[in-house]
Order: structure tokens, then sequence, then C-alpha cells
């Protein structure tokens, strides 16, 4: 048995999500992924203009007047969402944890993909295999996908998204979609996401707290390695002290981002403390752009 306040969160997210599908994001996810090459539609009456090659030699012969065969294109995809729930997506320091705006960007792309007909499948991860939903179609299905990805309990806490692609391969024979959203805060993963990314379509998102960037001046505050459980005492007041910190974290974050550039991965950037919407639309503008 469900608990009523889970199933109260579930459909809060997909009411607003499903807002944000109809409003925002009707007909940019159609137009930004595409399906699996053309399939065969019919066959029509040759007019000037149509290329000779497109001529149905059979159909032709048996109405004794040229046909030409017309082909659309292939339009269902399988969208897979790799969600990293290791320990660190349990930080947030703007109302909201990292793992409740993952969950929430889960809903939104998966209830854009069953809005197209397009099957959705799940892969939560830590530092190994947590869940795996096949691909579905189906608003249950997708209720499902959310329930997980709001309320699932890891059983590890680390972080290996190398295996989690390596996963996603051994269960996805045909091209796929995949987001993969994580914190990134991991090594290791820029080879076998370069491997997968030529298979697949790859989009990497990546969710940051702005204190992950920015320390606050809060005095002496003991830390502590969520995932790695090692604890430091650090004295926030010095603005040195300060302006180390920015400058390794955007270090960090700048390296980061030149992999996902050289392996040809499209980043969506997004902070808990900013509207995730922005940086979706801006994601969609640029890939309809491309296609131009």
């Amino acid at each position: 048995m469900i608990p009523k306040e889970i199933i109260k969160s579930v459909r809060r997210i997909q009411i607003s999500t499903n807002r944000l599908v109809s409003d925002v994001f009707s007909g940019q996810y159609k137009s930004v992924f595409k399906g699996q090459g053309i399939e065969f539609d019919e066959v029509r009456e040759y007019m000037p203009g149509d290329e000779i090659r497109s001529i149905d030699w059979n159909v032709t012969a048996r109405m004794n007047t040229p046909y030409v065969k017309q082909f659309v294109e292939e339009r269902e995809l399988t969208v897979m969402l790799l969600l990293d729930m290791s320990q660190s997506s349990m930080f947030g320091t703007s109302n909201r944890l990292k793992q409740q705006v993952a969950a929430e960007l889960c809903s939104l792309l998966a209830f854009s993909a069953i809005k197209n007909n397009d099957k959705v499948g799940f892969i939560s991860f830590t530092d190994k295999i947590e869940k795996f939903l096949p691909p579905r179609k189906g608003v249950g299905h997708v209720l499902r996908v959310i329930r997980d990805a709001l309320y699932f309990k890891p059983t590890s806490k680390g972080t290996n998204i190398q295996n989690a692609i390596d996963f996603l391969n051994k269960v996805c024979n045909r091209r796929v979609v995949c987001f993969v959203i994580s914190d990134f805060y991991d090594k290791n993963f820029k080879r076998s996401m370069s491997i997968a990314n030529k298979r697949h379509d790859i989009v990497a998102v990546t969710i940051t707290d702005p204190c992950e960037l920015e320390l606050p001046k809060l005095g002496i505050l003991n830390l502590w390695d969520a995932e790695s459980g090692k604890e430091y005492i650090i004295d926030t007041s010095p603005e040195k002290v300060r302006r180390e910190y920015k400058i390794r974290a955007l270090k960090k974050f700048r390296q980061r981002e030149k992999i996902f550039t050289s392996i040809n991965v499209d980043n969506i950037d997004i902070r808990t403390n900013i509207p995730y919407i922005n940086s979706l639309v801006k994601f969609f503008d640029i890939r309809e752009r491309r296609k131009r």
C-alpha cells in the first residue's frame, strides 16, 4: 500500500509538469528528437517535380499511370532516464534538494515523451544499479517512474556513472534518447559516455546547488562528504577562504563542461535556486537551431 502523502506528492508533480508540457514544450520535444529513420506511408499519383527514383514501378504497372512512394519519419522513440541517487543528491540549500529537482525533471521529460507516444525507461543508480524500469508507454508507467524518482531508497551512497552507462548499453539494443541526470561528482565517465553517444543520443543534465559553487559567510562550519563520510571543519569568515573555494569549484565546473564538449554531449545546466524551465527552453532552442 502506497502512503497517501506519496500519492499526493506524485499527483502534485504530475499536475505541475503536465502544465509545463502543454504550455511550454508543445511541439518542441517532437521537433528536436528524431525517430529511428523513415518508414513507408502510402503511394500517390506522380506529380511534376517528383523524383524519378521514388516511383513505385509495381503499382505504376498495375494502374497504368505513374505512382510514387511516400515516406514519413518514424516518430516513435525510446527515452531513457538515468537518475543519480547517490548521497550527494540529498543536498540542497535553496528549499529543495537536488534529488527533488531531479525527480521533477524526470516527470517533465517522461510526460513530454508519452505525449508524443514514445516509450520511457528508468534507471536509478549510485555506485551500482539500484532500480530498472524497462521502457513502456502510458501515464500509469510514468507515475511509477515519478514515485521511484522521489521515494526509492538506494542501498548504496557512492557514484559510478560509467557503470550506469554500461548497463544502459546492455538493456537497450536500439538507439535511445538518454538523459543522464546527476551532479556528476564522479571520475572516469568520459570514455564510456563518449562511446555510448555514438550509439545513442546522450544528454547530460547537471544539477548544482549554489553553495557548491560559492561558500556563504557563516563562520565555523562542520562539513562532511555525504558519500565518503569524511568530516571537515572550515572557517568561512575569511574572504580568502571563500575566494579559494569559489576558484576551485568553478575550475571543476569548467572541466566538466569541457568533457561534455569534447565528446559532443549536450549539457543542460540546472541550478536548484533558479527555475529549471529557462535552462530547458534554452536547450530545446539550441537543438532546433542546430537542425536548420
